[in-house]
């Protein structure tokens, strides 16, 4: 791989430049220190004979890594490194599926055929859906009623407004 230069940002993406002036980019997703970093502290890198390294978030980035064919993650990818609050071993376990399995998945080290893609997409919805319709519990309204008083009251409650 050829070494690269003008390493910029967005909210998605790192781009990179090779010797021609071709624009490579990979998504940020993949470093969570880069992701919560300052500009300050993504602009504090060196560069070195096989790629950029950011000393103070112990960050290395390889040339080659931006030539890679999952620069950008799958949607499941995303989800998951978007979303680490979610256990993926019992996320395995409510799916019938093996754990590592999935992070193999999550890491790119295997690919999930396009019907256990859909499978695991399919859960990811049904979970959300659990979520949107959490009511009842503890004297909280369902989302159902927080949702039309949030579009009616002038100061609205985001998790749910106690019962009275």
């Amino acid at each position: 791989m050829r070494k690269l230069g003008n390493l910029s940002f967005d909210t998605n993406f790192i781009y990179a430049e090779d010797g021609n002036g071709r624009k490579l980019k990979q998504s940020i997703l993949w470093y969570p220190a880069l992701l919560n970093a300052s500009d300050e502290e993504r602009n504090n890198y060196t560069v070195g004979f096989t790629g950029f390294h950011w000393r103070e978030l112990d960050e290395d980035i390889s040339f080659e890594s931006f030539e890679y064919e999952d620069a950008i993650p799958s949607r499941i990818q995303e989800f998951f490194l978007k979303h680490k609050e979610i256990n993926i071993a019992e996320f395995s376990k409510r799916i019938g599926l093996n754990a590592t399995l999935l992070r193999n998945y999550i890491n790119g080290f295997k690919k999930p055929s396009f019907a256990r893609e859909q499978e695991i997409i399919d859960a990811i919805h049904k979970l959300g859906m659990e979520y949107c319709s959490f009511g009842a519990v503890g004297g909280y309204e369902s989302v159902n009623t927080v949702k039309s008083q949030y579009l009616s009251e002038a100061e609205p409650t985001v998790y749910g407004t106690p019962t009275k």
